[in-house]
């Protein structure tokens, strides 16, 4: 209790050196919450893609059902196929009426039979999708199939960069944040030599001289992460409205209250020990 006495009172009497320092683990922890709130994002938007139909084809007219039969278990051998559904015509106009409700001009122009009936069909591994549209292609009852492949590479693709991107920026943060910290905490330690050195003098252990130190790192770290993530959440909580409309029909967002608690958490124990570790490599090279 008594370090953590003296640690306040080490921040109050520096309020300059210590607003950089929560400044800094504040653009840092900003930085891990929005980077975590879009390759969270981001995953559960391939991930819903994944989990819906991707391919689908159309039959012929001429298409027997038999045949029909014959080429869902020809897919269903590949060991690819996590779903298949049959739509036949009947099914298709009941969507295209639901989907058309609100328009009754079109509902009169189109008939079951004008329609076509289909696959849709959901793959295992996005990768998938590719040899399965190529089988698909080949089948002589099929007269088209519609598959998203650029759409779904590209958000695949963009996935993996947004996170290579985001571990690097934040591993490059974190490493500034300590020389920072370093260079904060080494500053105070200088300007109390002699305070430190009387207290030697009366027999203080290095580590009771260090522990105030150490503690002002973590209040650094924590308090930095703490407005980090209220900066994050705030901005989330904002654009929240208008997301949920950009992505409708994709369930991303809202995001709960406890997966934001649990990102608080998770970035409140990575604030403690970056700011103890930044401390103690103040400690070790300034009070030898």
């Amino acid at each position: 209790m008594k370090h953590i006495k003296t640690a306040w009172r080490n921040i109050r009497r520096s309020p300059y050196q210590a607003f950089a320092a929560i400044l800094i683990m504040m653009l840092t922890f900003l930085t891990v919450s929005f980077f975590t709130f879009l390759i969270v994002g981001s995953s559960k938007i391939v991930n819903y893609f994944e989990s819906k139909p991707q391919v689908t084809a159309f039959f012929k007219d001429s298409a027997k059902q038999s045949d029909i039969n014959a080429l869902e278990n020809n897919l269903q051998s590949t060991g690819k196929i996590a779903s298949i559904k049959f739509v036949s015509k009947e099914e298709a106009l009941q969507i295209y009426r639901e989907q058309n409700k609100n328009d009754p001009l079109l509902l009169d122009l189109v008939t079951a039979d004008i329609l076509p009936a289909s696959l849709e069909i959901s793959t295992v591994q996005i990768e998938d999708l590719s040899s399965i549209s190529d089988l698909l292609n080949k089948s002589p009852i099929v007269q088209e199939v519609v598959f998203q492949k650029d759409v779904v590479s590209a958000l695949t693709a963009w996935t993996s960069a947004l996170r290579k991107i985001g571990i690097g920026l934040i591993v490059v943060l974190s490493l500034v944040s300590v020389f920072i910290m370093v260079t904060i905490i080494g500053i105070k330690i200088s300007q109390k030599r002699e305070d430190i050195e009387i207290m030697r003098l009366i027999g203080a252990t290095n580590w009771y001289i260090r522990w105030p130190f150490i503690f002002e790192g973590i209040f650094y770290g924590v308090v930095g992460a703490l407005f980090g993530w209220l900066i994050a959440a705030g901005v989330l909580w904002y654009t929240t409205p208008f997301l949920a409309s950009f992505l409708k029909g994709i369930p991303v967002l809202p995001v709960s209250y406890v997966s934001l608690l649990e990102l608080l958490g998770a970035e409140v124990v990575l604030a403690i020990l970056l700011g103890a570790f930044s401390s103690f490599l103040a400690v070790l090279r300034y009070l030898k």
